[in-house]
């Protein structure tokens, strides 16, 4: 990628990320670090703070690194284990495990925090707990949605639960070199595709209820649910070698075709369930960004994967400039068809979130491939957890072996906004 076209795309993300925070004022003095004001929820501050890690990561803007590193430590809770306070109550477990790995995107991005404090032990704090009440005693395992059995979804086993856990241990397994976690990994995706969450064809549905002992599967699917599985696969064919990557390869393979199939109907990312009909809700309207997020991650782990991802975060990145304004804080959700207009752009976290997470993964060709705890430097990334031998390697594929020459042409990636990008077109080459 040439520097020019690369500061290009940095500008625009920026533009984005400053539209983004322009939601969120927790930073300011008498308000909570780390909240979103209403209408969105806990979770989706979350994946906001993770975004920008990511944004940090790929673009090496750290301007917004103060701001994250006090939001995830306000809202850890009084015990480390992202269980606050001010939101026990409501809390599921797909909630944790949203900032769990926002917690693990600090660690791999060596985000600085205080000293004494590391980003890894609040990601295994999490881990441990959900290992806890991962639930033998109904459908032969998997996560209940929520915590306690007073909140509405107690008894129901929601995919996303079990996949952003199946993450969690597949990352911890990659940066610590820690057997349990890669074993984890494994028990949770077999698990959800013994259970028929994740079918033969390799579509993943949302979830099931206990009542049924868990066999009437609710087909609804959701663009985050798949990506986090087709992440958490490439984590673990990263780590693996011989027949167990050739498994893992598979899984992987069948998750992306299925996954790029449904939801890039038009070669654009879709929340195909809501958005067609204008249904979606505020917080349906930022799933799909964390498709796109993951799919950038998938690249980093998994090279080979490019040539079929690179595609759709080009063409989605390219629509989204195309509904949001020059100023870039205020986005349309929906990128294809009659109403991905600018003039339906609404600037909300959701939206600001999804057009930010493609145009910043169109970077991840030339980004490092994120740290570990053999190539950590200094403690506030390092992992509390002693490393033991196991199939886990510290080691990645250099990201730069699916390096990226790409080209930009300013007036097909939207007005204002992305009027700094050039040439005529871009083209992902494996190397």
């Amino acid at each position: 990628m040439s520097s020019e076209i690369q500061s290009s795309i940095k500008a625009a993300a920026s533009t984005l990320a400053t539209g983004l925070i322009s939601n969120y004022n927790g930073y300011l003095p008498g308000n909570t670090p780390g909240l979103l004001s209403s209408p969105y929820y806990w979770w989706e501050a979350g994946v906001m703070f993770d975004t920008l890690i990511q944004y940090f990561h790929l673009t090496g803007d750290s301007q917004y690194n103060g701001m994250v590193s006090e939001a995830l430590q306000f809202q850890q809770g009084p015990n480390a284990d992202f269980m606050p306070s001010n939101q026990t109550k409501t809390e599921g477990n797909d909630d944790q495990g949203i900032w769990a790995l926002a917690a693990m995107s600090a660690a791999e991005a060596q985000l600085p925090g205080p000293p004494g404090k590391t980003w890894v032990a609040l990601a295994e704090a999490v881990f441990n707990e959900q290992v806890a009440r991962w639930d033998y005693g109904t459908c032969g395992g998997g996560l209940r949605w929520q915590i306690y059995t007073f909140n509405t979804g107690y008894t129901y086993k929601n995919s996303i639960s079990s996949g952003l856990f199946f993450q969690l241990a597949s990352r911890l397994a990659r940066y610590t070199g820690n057997s349990t976690y890669s074993d984890w990994a494994t028990t949770s995706f077999n698990w959800t595709t013994s259970s028929g969450l994740i079918d033969t064809e390799w579509n993943v549905f949302d979830g099931a209820d206990v009542s049924t002992n868990c066999s009437a599967i609710n087909h609804l699917q959701w663009s985050y649910v798949a990506g986090t599985f087709i992440t958490g696969a490439a984590h673990m064919y990263n780590i693996t070698t011989g027949s167990t990557q050739a498994t893992w390869k598979s899984s992987l393979d069948g998750l992306l075709n299925t996954t790029l199939s449904v939801f890039f109907p038009s070669g654009i990312a879709t929340e195909i369930l809501c958005e067609s009909i204008a249904a979606c809700t505020v917080d349906e309207k930022g799933l799909k960004g964390m498709l796109g997020r993951w799919l950038a991650d998938t690249i980093q782990m998994a090279p080979y994967t490019s040539s079929l991802i690179a595609p759709k975060l080009q063409s989605s990145a390219q629509a989204a400039a195309k509904a949001c304004t020059g100023t870039g804080d205020g986005c349309s959700f929906v990128w294809s068809g009659s109403n991905s207009a600018t003039g339906n752009a609404t600037g909300g976290v959701g939206e600001q979130l999804d057009a930010l997470s493609y145009v910043q993964g169109l970077l991840v060709g030339s980004a490092s491939v994120p740290i570990t705890s053999s190539t950590a430097s200094g403690s506030n990334s390092s992992s509390s957890s002693t490393t033991t031998s196991g199939t886990a390697s510290s080691s990645t594929v250099p990201v730069h072996s699916a390096a990226a020459a790409i080209n930009m042409d300013s007036e097909s990636l939207g007005v204002g906004l992305f009027a700094g990008f050039l040439l005529v077109e871009m083209a992902w080459l494996l190397l």
